[in-house]
């Protein structure tokens, strides 16, 4: 379960993300973003870490549904 995190400037960082994505068809945005991910994962780099994520984001999924 993620209960610490080092995301000192969240917002600053989803204007960024949002800007990387403007201009952008729906297929260019879909692959900027699984790029995004493929980088952010071999950052991480703990296949336990990045396992629970994925539980985690699929759980967030899964609640909207």
């Amino acid at each position: 379960m993620i209960d610490k995190t080092g995301f000192t400037h969240p917002d600053d960082f989803y204007a960024q993300l949002l800007a990387a994505h403007e201009g952008l068809s729906k297929a260019e945005s879909d692959a900027l973003n699984a790029r995004l991910v493929l980088v952010l994962a071999a950052f991480v780099g703990d296949q336990d870490k990045l396992t629970e994520a994925l539980e985690l984001a699929t759980r967030e999924k899964e609640k909207s549904s």
